[in-house]
């Protein structure tokens, strides 16, 4: 039950984190140097793929209320039982949010191939920011707990445009007919670096409100394990992104040592989500 709540929180903040930051680059951020992209095929393929992501989001939102229902009750069956579930819906913080969250993942999955892109951004932004509110920060009352949630929303939307940065990266490099791709990598590359500096500061904002120190004591064990794993694989991820922004700045672009360099870079990203999703389920102040 535990392992398969921690699954579902891995596959529901990977979609809805690619969601936000992969409409992010295409709408707002690189809009201008894709044109030619979306409108071509590979772009209404990655189109028809968002909407699966989309899809998927929902599937694993439901999911995870399934199992939060079975989880409090320590039965299986309560993750089918209206009841149950209508009570943690009605009587919960994790519910009065989730129905919101729901209500946006349905809205986003229903309305994906026919809205506007500045209203899929929007919808794909606030879905991300009903994440915070589930998460550690809903321990703290008052000022303290507002503060936290409005900070670990800030540190979602900027760990969402770095994923979802990465992959469209990973899409272009693959098929980029029209794109000055030299130019998206350079740019990218740039904003990275305010990217890194909003992860990093609430990053260390919400270890120091979660465990009253810098750091978690013990380093090595339990909760403070978990976050020195995915404070490491962040660290390698920075690495590759220094060492994207070189290639990037060679005379000729060494597309296959990119391809190579951004995989990894997302396969690090993928091992720093598995350790927030577990991290998510241990309590700080007892590491």
């Amino acid at each position: 039950m535990h392992e398969g709540l921690i699954l579902c929180r891995f596959i529901h903040f990977g979609a809805v984190l690619l969601l936000f930051g992969m409409a992010l680059f295409r709408s707002r951020l690189f809009g201008p140097w894709l044109r030619a992209f979306d409108a071509g095929p590979a772009g209404l393929q990655l189109q028809r793929r968002t909407r699966v992501l989309a899809g998927i989001a929902l599937a694993s939102a439901v999911a995870w209320l399934m199992l939060t229902a079975a989880y409090l009750s320590g039965e299986w069956a309560s993750a089918v039982d209206p009841q149950t579930l209508g009570l943690v819906l009605g009587n919960t913080w994790f519910g009065h949010v989730w129905v919101v969250h729901l209500v946006l993942n349905a809205l986003l999955v229903i309305f994906c191939h026919r809205a506007t892109p500045g209203a899929i951004l929007t919808l794909n932004a606030l879905l991300l920011m009903t994440l915070a509110p589930v998460g550690h920060g809903a321990m703290f009352d008052g000022i303290k707990g507002q503060l936290l949630i409005v900070n670990q929303m800030l540190h979602l939307l900027g760990v969402g445009t770095w994923l979802g940065g990465l992959a469209m990266l990973a899409v272009l490099l693959k098929s980029a007919e029209g794109v000055d791709l030299a130019a998206v990598l350079r740019r990218f590359s740039g904003i990275g670096y305010g990217l890194v500096a909003i992860i990093i500061a609430t990053g260390l904002i919400n270890v120091r409100a979660l465990t009253g120190g810098l750091w978690p004591v013990p380093a090595f064990d339990g909760f403070g394990l978990v976050l020195t794993v995915k404070a490491t694989l962040v660290l390698g991820m920075l690495v590759l992104a220094a060492l994207n922004r070189r290639l990037a700045h060679m005379a000729e672009l060494p597309v296959a040592r990119l391809k190579l360099s951004v995989f990894a870079e997302g396969l690090l990203g993928a091992g720093a989500l598995a350790a927030v999703s577990l991290l998510g389920t241990l309590p700080p102040m007892l590491a």
